[in-house]
């Protein structure tokens, strides 16, 4: 590393837990965010700024004054203007040494596996079902981790799947297929502080998978209660008859 950057992330390698090896390792990750929006802008954020090699951003949408109450990575200026273009050039002004790929594009099933192919890990901060399961699909066939988040009123939860392990549970043997009724965001609420807080805690668990400390949420679920102000953390396990990864 360069003078420059043992100041950058000084903080970082201080730590036992990550180190210069381990710093190393981040500026060397390659990253995929799907969605650029309340979970995608501070995990992205938060990634460029521990030095994520590489990040892709894969949005299709453009910036609504209705989002600024919680997606912190835009401003008013930013109204009408593409999501991963506008968050692509924020993450390179906060982090010259991090290099980052925007497509202005829906994730499909049919083109998930071109856009997220060539990554370490993927995280998944999308608002629909369809769009989880395509993410989901493209991580099995990839072998790729994939890091999840979501959330809507005052709740959240994260988790992490470790599609590399033939054993592990994917994000299907969770959620099978779309609970009927779903809301979304749009409609039900969510208070604006708790994407920041899911958001950061998917980009916390990409930091730990890449240098290897602690001990990420691979196979587990954290659920966030911000009313109540408190979480716990359920393990998951393979479905047998899960639609994506059963055999």
């Amino acid at each position: 590393m360069t003078p420059e950057q043992v100041k950058r992330y000084g903080r970082h390698i201080v730590l036992r837990e990550i180190g210069g090896a381990g710093q190393a390792d981040l500026l060397a990750a390659r990253i995929a965010i799907v969605g650029a929006g309340g979970l995608g802008g501070p995990a992205g954020l938060y990634l460029a700024a521990a030095g994520i090699g590489h990040i892709t951003l894969i949005d299709d949408d453009i910036v609504e004054i209705s989002n600024l109450q919680r997606q912190v990575q835009f401003d008013s200026a930013d109204i009408g203007k593409a999501k991963a273009s506008v968050m692509a050039g924020r993450l390179m002004a906060l982090n010259p040494d991090v290099s980052v790929t925007a497509h202005k594009a829906r994730l499909t099933r049919g083109n998930a596996q071109d856009l997220l192919s060539n990554h370490d890990i993927i995280l998944d901060g999308t608002d629909s079902f369809e769009s989880r399961f395509a993410v989901n699909g493209a991580a099995l066939a990839l072998k790729t981790p994939l890091v999840s988040g979501a959330l809507g009123r005052f709740n959240g939860q994260v988790a992490a799947f470790d599609n590399r392990a033939a054993h592990a549970p994917c994000y299907q043997c969770f959620v099978p297929k779309a609970p009927q009724g779903a809301q979304t965001c749009s409609e039900v609420g969510v208070v604006g502080a708790l994407a920041g807080m899911i958001g950061s805690m998917m980009a916390m668990e990409a930091v730990k998978i890449i240098t290897g400390a602690g001990a990420p949420l691979l196979g587990r679920l954290y659920l966030y209660d911000a009313l109540g102000a408190q979480g716990r953390t359920v393990s998951l396990t393979k479905d047998p008859s899960c639609p994506a990864c059963s055999n």
